[in-house]
């Protein structure tokens, strides 16, 4: 039995599962932060975050297949013990993060994070090594609540100056590894269940097409404008997200 939603909401489910695909996929990495954000302006937000996961599991699946080996080892596994940490951290606290206390952290997270790549420094050498563990619990946490684990993610990995395939790619296996330790805990705590599990194989079809143009976008398509763009949305959604919980 699929989820009693609205047309405009479905909209927005169909939009941010395609979002996340291309993102997934290597094109403008990072974006699908905006997913979660964009579906809880007409579902909950812990709603978008169960339907979404078994989603993102298999376009990890889909993005692994495409950029497996690219990726910076050393990287991911000084992530590992952060990820598992950050993620407890936000299965413990579940109960107590009331709807409107989720929609203003993610509110939060996608301005701070429109912010960020709009204002973020040009890093004269590579970040060192010591913020891996806090950068990565924090991107546990962040992916636990919201799927949105990009934001401390890119803060620590983008100054360590990797090739584009390898930021690419230690993305895609970073992501792909939280998403696994969330689902124990998700189905746990009820988010994944029959019901959301029947709406996410609905959208299968969605998130293969958007891994796959994902993949072609990333080597075609000049990415300045469309961050620009994603970057706008991020802070209008967030913005619009904050004046929900405490309007």
């Amino acid at each position: 039995m699929l989820p009693d939603y609205s047309l405009i909401a479905w909209v927005l489910i169909v939009f941010s599962v395609y979002l996340t695909g291309v993102s997934k996929g290597g094109f403008a990495g990072g974006f699908g932060t905006l997913s979660v954000p964009l579906m809880a302006l007409a579902i909950s937000p812990t709603q978008a975050a169960g339907l979404l996961l078994p989603l993102l599991l298999v376009m990890d699946v889909f993005a692994l297949k495409a950029w497996w080996g690219k990726q910076a080892n050393a990287e991911v596994w000084r992530f590992v013990p952060g990820l598992v940490i950050g993620v407890t951290v936000g299965t413990l606290l579940f109960g107590s993060l009331s709807e409107e206390g989720v929609r203003l952290v993610l509110g939060i997270i996608s301005v701070v994070f429109a912010a960020y790549m709009l204002l973020k420094p040009v890093a004269k050498k590579p970040i060192s090594t010591r913020w891996a563990l806090p950068a990565a619990s924090v991107c546990g946490f962040t992916s636990f609540i919201a799927h949105a684990g990009a934001p401390p993610l890119n803060i620590y990995l983008m100054p360590r100056k990797l090739t584009k395939e390898a930021f690419i790619a230690t993305c895609t296996v970073i992501y792909a590894v939280v998403n696994v330790i969330k689902l124990g805990p998700y189905m746990w705590l009820g988010e994944v269940n029959v019901t959301s599990a029947w709406a996410s194989l609905l959208l299968v079809p969605v998130a293969w097409m958007g891994v796959r143009n994902g993949l072609w976008l990333q080597s075609r398509v000049n990415e300045a404008l469309f961050y620009r763009l994603v970057i706008l949305a991020m802070f209008l959604v967030g913005i619009n997200l904050v004046w929900q919980a405490v309007g």
